[in-house]
């Protein structure tokens, strides 16, 4: 007679999604990497208060102005594409429909703070106001600055980063039923979530949460990535077996 396992507490790892696993492991641990990093850069070179200061660092060092317009920070949400892939192929048993959710609340966000970006647009601006051979020019440009400016921490970037923050509060909240992964990993989760529902531009009290969730993300950020290279390499056809923290 076949022996059919019913234990709701132990996942198996589908071997289909074994390469995703390995792709989204790495880039996790890649943005942990890039966090410090832009933070340092942060630190130790404040962004500019005004479109003529933006002008003046780019043209002084281009790779610090791009940096200080968050390089790295677009660089890490293109990265978070194949980690809430992953992670949905993980967790969707658990909650299928909430999952579909959250991935795709996780894809609309990126794609909004992606559209918010302008970095190199701002870049290429700078190079133009210091080619530029008339005060109507450079009234022009500062303008279109400002513009660009004013977008970057726009409706798109408010938008995407609390939709974001929304679709890992769900995964989180989900990972709680899993024993993929762990439940320290689930409650670091929901406090980073939660601290990003508000966003930076929503005054003192979102800039001060925004910056207090970089180090659960951090955190969050190496334990994902560790776990699912793990995952990538216990794949196993037709077994089912716990994977604790």
């Amino acid at each position: 007679m076949e022996t059919i396992n019913r234990d709701t507490n132990v996942d198996s790892v589908d071997p289909d999604w074994k390469g995703l696993y390995k792709v989204a492991g790495a880039a996790a641990l890649v943005i942990a990497v890039f966090i410090p990093v832009q933070m340092f850069v942060f630190f130790k070179w404040p962004p500019p208060a005004d479109v003529l200061g933006w002008f003046m660092l780019f043209q002084d060092n281009w790779l610090v102005g791009l940096l200080d317009m968050d390089l790295l920070l677009v660089i890490d949400t293109v990265l978070f594409i194949p980690v809430f892939l992953a992670l949905y192929a993980a967790l969707r048993r658990h909650n299928e429909s909430f999952m579909a959710i959250a991935l795709a609340a996780g894809l609309i966000g990126i794609a909004s703070y992606l559209a918010s970006t302008a970095a190199f647009e701002m870049f290429s601006l700078s190079r133009q106001y210091a080619a530029a051979t008339t005060e109507a020019q450079q009234y022009v440009l500062l303008a279109a600055g400002q513009v660009m400016v004013a977008n970057w921490m726009g409706t798109a970037f408010s938008v995407g980063y609390v939709i974001q923050s929304v679709a890992l509060l769900i995964i989180s909240v989900i990972m709680l039923r899993s024993t993929m992964f762990g439940k320290a990993t689930a409650y670091l989760g929901i406090l980073m979530s939660a601290m990003m529902l508000l966003p930076p531009t929503a005054g003192t009290i979102g800039l001060i949460l925004s910056v207090g969730s970089v180090f659960p993300l951090e955190i969050w950020c190496v334990l994902i990535g560790r776990r699912l290279l793990q995952m990538e390499k216990n794949t196993y056809h037709g077994a089912s077996f716990p994977i604790t923290a």
